[in-house]
């Protein structure tokens, strides 16, 4: 926990929240739009800015080469922070912004741990979220142990591009080969090297022999795989692009399928050149037949926020208290959301727009009373969207005279054919659109507004003990501020009251949270009963009540006390809606508070094509793991869909314990909009922070083989790999934005969904018998139980994938499947293999459910026919000496030359004894 506490500070300056939308497009071969985005938490080093240019030039280079001349990295722009210094080379963003940003330098995850990694939940071929890069690895200070940038890069784009997988595996970093050996997890296997154990305290290291484990008969967990430093092996870049000789992916002729490799295991044994050419990048793009210029780079700097609400009142907005609700979520985000600093100023349209109020710089309660004073009490007219976003742009220029950066929150419940008539004004302006949709009827042409402009879209329904609608105000934080100085939402609640007059509930305020802590509590009739008490039971009063826009409100005065706050809410009419919402935000800069982000896999869909939910928890970098996760989607009239997210490594979830809660959506219920909300919260000692590493870090160099010779390198920083500490309780949530689903059929659906990919397959022999487990999928993909197991074995890894239903099967009719996410036992006696010199058993999974629907064939696993043999050193059996920096060949020639000595300083000595010897006895003969 010491060294926890002693780096954080370094990460709460700025953690940013992030989206996976990217901005980056292939134009003839070209990659542009990229954006490298500095953390604000990295002191100012404008030496950073020149190595990354440099990095990403040496990375188009080595790319080009490696894509057999189709890709090549065209234009790049490099995110300054706002708190370095001003240079006539910065520009101002235009929708370049934290939140989008595609690679990101910014501190380790914990001291020392500089690996780089690609944040990567999606399935083989899905793009990923990120790169993370940190300042000494850009800086070339850790170039020893992940050899060039430039080259790693393009390994990291390999897995953000293309969602390919790693061709090594920390966790099985060996196994048996069908050589009968014991071979290091890699791709190719052309890549030679020896298998040791190096152990170093000061300067003296020491290199032993592997040892096997008597239960794994793999080598022990001390055991490393140093590859010879000279090599002519050109395969392959996701395995060990830092070896000269590599310039190429392993394709389908030299792709180890035997390697537990992360690549194998999430792309059905693929190779990742046959995944890459898979991609639409590929399939879009020939060879180039000249060479590429390099790339073109731009200097952003981050600014002052300027954000103007454009806001609906034409008559439409009378309708289900549209006005008012509207109002109340206004009131929230100028209250509590928008951050200090920001400028904010205010539109209102109906078939024509007016200014209401000019750019206002928000630095106390005093500008944030005065913003509230001017949102709309009338509504009447028509729908003028683009009236209303022109003069929105009016606002911001009276100040700017450019509008690069600056953002739009438009609010529409209505629908106007006029709006597409403006998209290219709006995509060539520079602003971001952030458009909230209220009610079924809001126009649709803003969507592709808010899309190009790399803002946000929120759906809120008229059913508003959904609180949508405060929701999507309270999500609309700065993309480019960190989570220390965001307003983050603990609680979002709302019921309708009919019989029962109370409404009741508790918020956690952890440690992390605290400062500027917001309760707001809406009502649709009459002022309730406000109670609430502090985790000492004393009760908090000095509400604010405004009883025109039918809402109170209390901001608790400096940190607010950490633990249960509870709540009592009494209508006083007989039917009522009411709403609680709590905010707030990090109680020191110096810690990282707990965030939560979510979202669905895609913003479009067409039934019956399924969707997943995604629900990332994180306490700066580390993964919060052991949390009840709750996601609540919304239909477009109201209609709300419950599920429960898992952190399993099954189904949806991608990896184990990596942060990230998923789940499969298929409930749809109409066509149109929908909207996601995801609520968390853990308990005492239920919840922990992963302090392990990343799944898809780069691999560590531990050191080269030069003419025999072990030349190492320190070893990497690790934490112990079981470390997992406990948290206290908390609760977080967080508004996923809106998804639009078209082609659901009326009436009832028909079940279309089998169960999930198994993926978790694994395989253990004990004698005879072989144990086999994994995580149960369900009859819908991860929901509900599948009818029965299909298990088949064969002797060829390629023929029981590629022809299962020929695979010999195993007698399942004892197996009786459990509820998804259950843990499955089986345990049964191979029958005879077919192929001849086979070297394993490869087993594999097919789930089949009630309607006769199956899964795709799971993950194969594996159990060796063999105990492999270790390495073998005839010179040295033990092999248990310090590494002196001498060759092999000059410690062989050495141990040659001393034998020759010896023998000859032997054979002179019996000589001379066999002489005296003979003086003195009698000669024998035959």
């Amino acid at each position: 926990m010491g060294l926890f506490r002693s780096f954080v500070f370094l990460l709460g300056l700025c953690l940013l929240q992030r989206s996976n939308t990217s901005f980056i497009q292939l134009n003839d071969n070209g990659y542009e739009g990229i954006i490298i985005a500095i953390d604000p938490a990295v002191p100012e080093d404008e030496t950073l800015i020149e190595q990354i240019k440099e990095m990403v030039t040496a990375a188009s280079t080595y790319l080009l080469e490696a894509t057999e001349k189709r890709f090549f990295f065209k234009n790049v722009s490099i995110l300054v922070p706002e708190n370095w210094k001003s240079n006539t080379q910065y520009k101002r963003p235009k929708h370049e912004s934290y939140k989008h940003a595609d690679v990101l330098v910014a501190p380790p995850t914990l001291p020392g741990r500089d690996e780089p990694y690609t944040k990567q939940f999606t399935a083989c071929e899905e793009k990923g979220e990120y790169i993370h890069l940190t300042p000494d690895f850009v800086l070339g200070k850790k170039q020893d142990a992940y050899g060039p940038s430039g080259r790693l890069f393009v390994h990291e784009w390999a897995h953000l591009r293309w969602g390919v997988f790693d061709e090594y595996n920390d966790d099985e970093p060996f196994y048996s080969a069908s050589s009968k050996k014991i071979e290091a997890t890699r791709c190719s296997t052309g890549i030679t090297g020896i298998n040791r154990v190096y152990k170093c305290q000061g300067d003296s290291c020491i290199t032993s022999r592997c040892k096997t484990d008597s239960k794994t008969k793999l080598y022990e967990k001390d055991c490393q795989f140093f590859p010879d430093k000279y090599q002519t092996e050109k395969a392959s870049i996701m395995f060990m692009q830092s070896i000269d000789s590599v310039v190429e992916f392993c394709n389908e002729k030299n792709h180890n399928r035997e390697a537990p490799s992360l690549q194998n295991k999430m792309c059905d044994s693929r190779s990742t050149w046959e995944v890459i050419s898979n991609s639409e990048d590929f399939k879009n793009t020939t060879a180039m037949v000249t060479q590429p210029p390099p790339p073109v780079f731009s200097l952003l700097k981050i600014q002052e926020r300027i954000v103007c609400l454009v806001l609906d009142k034409s008559g439409s907005m009378l309708n289900y208290n549209r006005l008012n609700r509207m109002n109340q979520a206004a009131k929230h985000f100028l209250l509590q959301t928008v951050e200090n600093g920001s400028w904010v100023g205010m539109v209102h349209f109906d078939s024509s727009a007016s200014i209401i109020s000019n750019l206002i710089q928000i630095s106390s309660s005093s500008e944030r009373n005065k913003l509230l004073e001017s949102l709309p009490t009338r509504a009447g007219g028509g729908t003028s969207i683009c009236s209303g976003i022109r003069t929105g742009f009016q606002v911001i220029r009276s100040l700017y005279s450019q509008i690069d950066g600056s953002e739009i929150v438009l609010l529409t419940d209505g629908e106007d054919s006029s709006a597409k008539t403006c998209i290219e004004e709006v995509t060539n302006s520079g602003a971001i659109i952030h458009f909230i949709a209220l009610g079924e009827n809001a126009d649709e042409a803003v969507i592709e507004m808010s899309i190009v402009t790399g803002g946000s879209h929120f759906y809120a329904s008229d059913v508003a003990e959904n609180n949508g609608l405060i929701d999507s105000f309270a999500a609309l934080t700065s993309g480019n501020t960190g989570a220390s100085q965001q307003s983050l939402q603990l609680e979002s609640k709302g019921l309708k009251l009919n019989s029962n007059a109370w409404m009741n509930g508790t918020v956690v305020i952890d440690s992390t949270v605290g400062k500027d802590t917001f309760f707001l509590i809406t009502w649709n009739q009459q002022s309730p009963t406000i109670s609430l008490w502090d985790p000492n039971g004393t009760p908090m009063e000095n509400f604010t009540v405004d009883t025109d826009s039918k809402m109170a409100y209390l901001n608790i005065p400096g940190n607010a006390k950490v633990g249960v706050w509870t709540y009592s809410l009494q209508a006083k009419v007989d039917t009522e809606i009411l709403t609680v919402t709590v905010n707030s935000r990090a109680a020191n800069s110096s810690v990282p508070p707990i965030t939560m982000n979510a979202k669905m896999n895609k913003d479009t869909n067409s039934f019956p094509s399924p969707m997943i939910v995604y629900a990332e928890i994180l306490q700066g970098y580390l993964p919060i793991l052991g949390a009840n996760v709750t996601a609540v989607i919304e239909s477009q009239s109201g209609k709300t869909e419950v599920l429960e997210l898992l952190d399993n490594g099954a189904g949806a979830d991608v990896f184990k314990d990596d942060g990230v809660y998923s789940r499969y959506f298929t409930a749809y219920s109409e066509n149109g909009r929908y909207s996601l909300k995801v609520q968390a919260h853990g308990g005492d000692s239920a919840v922990t922070r992963n302090l392990r590493h990343p799944p898809n870090r780069a691999a560590y160099i531990p050191g080269w083989v030069v003419n025999g010779n072990i030349e190492g390198n320190p070893p990497r920083p690790e934490t112990d790999e079981d470390i997992q500490t406990n948290l206290e309780s908390f609760t977080r949530t967080a508004t996923g934005g809106a998804f639009v689903v078209s082609n659901v059929p009326a009436g009832s659906l028909p079940d279309l969904y089998p169960p999930s990919q198994i993926t978790d397959l694994e395989a253990t022999s004990d004698e005879d018998e072989i144990r086999l487990t994994w995580t149960a999928p369900g009859d819908n993909f991860d929901v509900g139980k599948v009818q029965q197991y299909i298990i088949r074995t064969s002797g060829s890894i390629l023929d029981l994938r590629d022809n299962f239903d020929d695979a010999l099967q195993v007698n399942t009719t004892d197996l009786l499947p459990n509820e998804a996410n259950s843990k499955e036992t089986f345990v049964f006696k191979p029958g005879n293999i077919s192929e001849e010199n086979a070297t394993h058993i490869f087993i594999a999974i097919q789930s089949v459910d009630k309607s006769n629907l199956t899964s795709k064939i799971s993950n194969i696993a594996q159990v060796p026919l063999f105990v492999p043999q270790a390495d073998e050193d005839p010179l040295h059996p033990d092999d248990s000496r310090p590494n002196s920096g001498v060759s092999v060949s000059t410690v062989v020639l050495s141990v040659v030359g001393s034998v020759v000595v010896v023998a000859v300083v032997l054979s002179t000595t019996i000589c001379i004894l066999s002489k005296k010897k003979n003086s003195s006895r009698p000669r024998t003969g035959f």
